[in-house]
């Protein structure tokens, strides 16, 4: 007896020595490694610092599919981080309130209570927790409760917050895209998971909005939005819209911060239409700089076309006299000068009839009048920015093309190599193997710079910009008239308060009446808005600022105009950005550069020719409107001639002539 139970004691003992050796190995000596749907990978290894982006085409996080958006210098705008799903199964559970409570541990946000009672159904599958960290993921496994498992996912982040919310816009929970660049190239951010590498340059970001913000709190504006593009590119270095949000919160944000007021807003243009007015009477020869306009206010029915009452002008203006003053009725006679033909040919050319074709699904569609209801009074308000409602982003198009020697571009977020041409249109960084930007440590410096005939030093005179790529819409040499006449609106017309000494700073002010809920228009109630180039005798960016609804303050004199408000706001936005973009002021030979763009605001007529004004004034809207009536009586004649004749022939058809 004794010896049998040394031998069953033995036995027992060699098999939990065999146990204990199989523990050994599988915990200690060689672990088995855990299942994938029991925990997700860990934190990646941390990336060297990389401020200009250098590395960032080789760059990605492990387990994250959906592409990272930089700006273009590098800078990460949006990026996917690792997270965790956490779910259970209840039916492998052995005490759910257990569970609950050490889950509650390393969750503080959970539910205790709800959690036991979801853990306490006869389910195989719950919820548990999304979108945990990698860190409170290993601290779950850590607990050991059976039944607990976990799915890998990701997390859409934006580090810089508010930064260019609106053009980045956003992901559901599914992590696709739902507004925005987000959306736009949703299955280019999926499919390649190199960085999106868009125009912006958070840096200009940062000072527009910055810049705008306080405008806007100074005037208790309710809405400001501010653009700078790259006029020969088409480049957006910088847009921003007022209210925003931070990124991180888009589904928390209000639909009011999320209007992008830069492409979705429409706004009557106002005085800064009055450029293309002025640019479409050029190009079409309709109109010189030396013919002279009436400013004498224009009667349409109960409506009276006038200029603001403290305003005194000549009765009749010369063209540039006519930007510098910003004339209303005097635009309204150029553009019946122009026609109601050639004025919709023109517009509908400068996509004026069409969405701004940049890469943001809210890009608006613009409200203008039906063709067949083109009348008189349609040409003239149109004439100086009214009865037509237009994106920012659209006027900043346009301004682009009368200066930039005449190209329709089209504006874009993505993007171009400056020194490549050939840059993927996908906007994906440049391959391995091209040229590397400058180092982190590097210095800012100005753009490249040469001399020329005059002996001007390397630092005088900037390089020549990219060749603008589109459509031909006004030719160079008109161009260059209109670049002239822009920067005599800011030396002495009402743009003055936008000039910055050296940047040679030209554009049009514009003021508009707000269109109220019912359709009609407010009472003292103003868009204002300056649209801008500078350098102007080598235009290379357009600055644009609006402001929705601004208050008169002390320093305005109570005048709410944008000459008083939008204007010095963009003179105090160029000089800040300028030396960012490589731009520095050019006061050394600004009396020269001064001379050179010089054009009278009332320029002397040639020999031998007749210039429009007394006497000689087509434009007349009595003249116009007789016409109107006649064409109208003309084609109505011609209509009644038409069914009378298509009733003769019916007749015909019907009884034919007998033959005899």
């Amino acid at each position: 007896m004794h010896t049998r139970l040394i031998g069953v004691g033995l036995g027992f003992l060699f098999l939990f020595g065999l146990v204990a050796a199989k523990l050994s190995l599988a915990t200690v000596f060689m672990p088995m490694a855990p299942e994938k749907r029991q925990i997700a990978s860990q934190v990646p290894e941390i990336p060297k610092s990389d401020p200009k982006g250098q590395i960032a085409g080789d760059f990605a996080l492990p387990d994250v599919h959906r592409a990272s958006i930089v700006d273009r210098n590098g800078q990460t705008l949006a990026l996917s981080l690792p997270v965790a799903q956490v779910y259970a199964n209840p039916m492998e559970l052995i005490d759910a309130p257990d569970a609950a409570k050490k889950l509650k541990s390393v969750l503080p946000q959970l539910d205790e209570a709800e959690t036991t009672r979801r853990l306490s159904l006869k389910k195989q599958f719950v919820y548990i927790a999304r979108d945990i960290s990698p860190v409170q993921e290993i601290a779950i496994n850590n607990l050991g409760i059976p039944g607990i498992y976990f799915e890998a996912s990701e997390r859409r982040h934006y580090p810089l917050g508010r930064t260019a919310a609106q053009i980045l816009g956003g992901v559901d929970i599914d992590d696709h895209g739902v507004a925005g660049v987000e959306r736009f190239f949703n299955e280019r951010l999926n499919k390649d998971r190199t960085p999106l590498r868009l125009s912006l340059d958070v840096r200009i970001q940062a000072v527009a909005r910055e810049v705008t913000q306080a405008a806007m709190d100074e005037f208790q504006a309710i809405g400001a939005a501010a653009i700078v593009m790259d006029v020969n590119t088409g480049e957006v270095i910088s847009m921003v819209s007022l209210p925003d949000y931070d990124a991180n919160d888009f589904g928390r944000a209000p639909a009011d911060s999320r209007f992008n007021r830069a492409v979705t807003g429409m706004y009557e243009p106002g005085s800064t239409f009055k450029l293309q007015t002025a640019a479409m009477a050029i190009e079409y020869g309709v109109a010189h700089i030396w013919d002279r306009f009436s400013t004498i206010p224009i009667h349409i029915g109960r409506f009276t076309i006038s200029d603001i009452k403290s305003d005194h002008f000549q009765p009749w203006l010369a063209l540039p006299d006519v930007l510098a003053k910003s004339s209303n009725p005097a635009a309204a006679h150029i553009a019946l000068d122009v026609g109601a033909k050639k004025q919709q040919e023109w517009l509908r050319t400068m996509g004026f009839f069409n969405r701004v074709p940049i890469e943001l699904p809210e890009a608006g569609r613009p409200i203008v009048p039906s063709t067949k209801n083109w009348g008189v009074s349609t040409v003239m308000t149109i004439g100086f920015g009214h009865g037509v409602a237009e994106a920012p982003l659209a006027i900043v198009r346009g301004t682009a093309a009368t200066v930039n020697g005449g190209i329709l571009i089209k504006p874009t977020l993505l993007a171009r190599d400056q020194d490549d041409s050939a840059k993927p249109a996908n906007g994906t960084l440049p391959p391995a193997g091209a040229p590397a930007a400058p180092p982190a440590d590097a210095p800012i410096t100005p753009a490249a710079f040469k001399p020329d005939a005059s002996g001007m030093s390397a630092s005088d005179a900037p390089a020549e910009p990219p060749t603008p790529e589109g459509l031909r819409v006004v030719s160079e040499e008109n161009s260059k008239l209109i670049r002239k006449m822009l920067r005599l609106d800011v030396t002495q017309g009402t743009a003055r308060s936008a000039e910055v000494p050296g940047y040679f700073v030209g554009g049009k002010t514009g003021t508009a009446e707000k269109v109220g809920p019912n359709g009609r228009y407010l009472k003292h109630v103003n868009i204002s808005a300056f649209t801008s180039i500078f350098p102007m005798n080598a235009p290379r960016y357009a600055v644009y600022v609006m402001l929705d609804s601004p208050h008169p303050t002390p320093k305005t004199h109570g005048f709410v105009t944008s000459g008083w408000n939008a204007a010095p706001t963009t003179g105090k936005l160029i000089a800040r950005i300028g030396p960012m973009l490589g731009m520095f002021p050019d006061t050394k030979n600004a009396a020269k550069i001064d001379a050179d763009m010089a054009i009278p605001l009332e320029p002397g007529i040639p020999p031998g020719k007749r210039a429009l004004g007394p006497g000689n004034d087509p434009g007349d809207p009595r003249i116009a409107a007789q016409k109107e009536k006649e064409e109208k009586a003309a084609a109505k004649a011609a209509e009644k001639a038409a069914r009378l004749a298509a009733k003769a022939s019916e007749r015909t058809t019907r009884h034919p002539p007998e033959r005899g």
